[in-house]
C-alpha cells in the first residue's frame, strides 16, 4: 500500500514539473514573436520627403513620401547639433521622429548627403579613397578595388553601407555609421562597431584641379581703352 501512495507522489511530482515546463515553453513562444515585433516596428522612424517651399529659418516644411504635408519646428534639433546638412526647397529630407512625442529628433539632407565623397588613402598618404551615394539607395566604391560598395539607407539618422569583398564570395558586410558633420563639401562620421572600436572618418568632395586647358574662357580683342591711364 505504501508503495501504490508512494508511486502516486512522484507521478503527481512529476506532472506538476511538466506542466511548469510547458507553462514555461509557451511563455517563451507567445513573449519571444511579440519582443521581435516590438523591435521591427520600433526600428526605423524615419519619414522621408522633399522640402516644401512653406520652410523657413526654424521650420521645414515637408511633402513625405506619402503624400502629407508636415510643418516641424527645427529649433531643438539646430541648438542640439542633431541637423546635418541644411535644407532648401526640393531637396530630399530624411527626419527622425519621437515615436512617443512626435518631435524631431534628427534631421539629415539626403540631397546634401548624395555624390562623391573622398579621404586621402591611410596606407600611402598620397592618392585617394572613398565612395559615392546614388539615387534609389544605390553605393559605388571609389579608387576601392578589394571593397564592392552596393547599397545604402538612412535608417534612424544612421548611415548603413553595404559591401562585398573582391573574391568573397556572395557574403555581404553592413556598416553603420553616426553622422558627426555634414556640409556641401565635408562630411565627418564615425563607424559605431563596438566589437571592431569606433573610428571616425573626415570625407571632402573631390576637387579636380584647374588648369587653363579646362577653363572655357573668351577673351575679348584688346582695345586701346584696356591701356588708357
Amino acid at each position: 500500500m505504501r508503495r501504490i501512495v508512494l508511486f502516486i507522489g512522484v507521478m503527481a511530482i512529476a506532472l506538476a514539473m511538466a506542466s511548469c515546463d510547458d507553462k514555461k515553453k509557451a511563455e517563451s513562444q507567445t513573449e519571444t514573436p511579440w519582443k521581435e515585433n516590438t523591435v521591427q516596428s520600433v526600428r526605423d522612424s524615419t519619414v522621408f520627403g522633399i522640402c516644401a517651399d512653406g520652410s523657413a529659418m526654424n521650420t521645414l516644411q515637408m511633402v513625405t513620401d506619402n503624400g502629407d504635408t508636415l510643418t516641424l519646428s527645427t529649433t531643438d534639433v539646430k541648438e542640439a547639433g542633431m541637423q546635418f546638412g541644411g535644407y532648401g526647397v526640393g531637396d530630399r529630407m530624411a527626419v527622425v521622429m519621437d515615436v512617443e512625442t512626435k518631435s524631431v529628433r534628427m534631421i539629415v539632407n539626403e540631397s546634401t548627403l548624395m555624390g562623391n565623397w573622398v579621404m586621402l588613402n591611410p596606407l600611402d598618404g598620397t592618392s585617394y579613397i572613398g565612395f559615392c551615394i546614388k539615387d534609389g539607395g544605390i553605393a559605388e566604391g571609389i579608387n576601392q578595388s578589394q571593397l564592392i560598395y552596393k547599397t545604402w539607407s538612412l535608417r534612424n539618422g544612421m548611415l548603413e553601407m553595404r559591401s562585398v569583398r573582391e573574391g568573397g564570395g556572395d557574403f555581404e558586410e553592413r556598416e553603420v555609421f553616426q553622422i558627426l558633420f555634414l556640409s556641401s563639401d565635408s562630411l565627418c562620421i564615425k563607424d559605431i562597431d563596438r566589437e571592431a572600436g569606433s573610428t571616425v572618418y573626415e570625407y571632402i568632395r573631390p576637387v579636380k584641379e584647374d588648369t587653363y586647358e579646362d577653363l572655357d574662357l573668351e577673351l575679348e580683342d584688346d582695345s586701346f581703352d584696356d591701356f588708357a591711364m
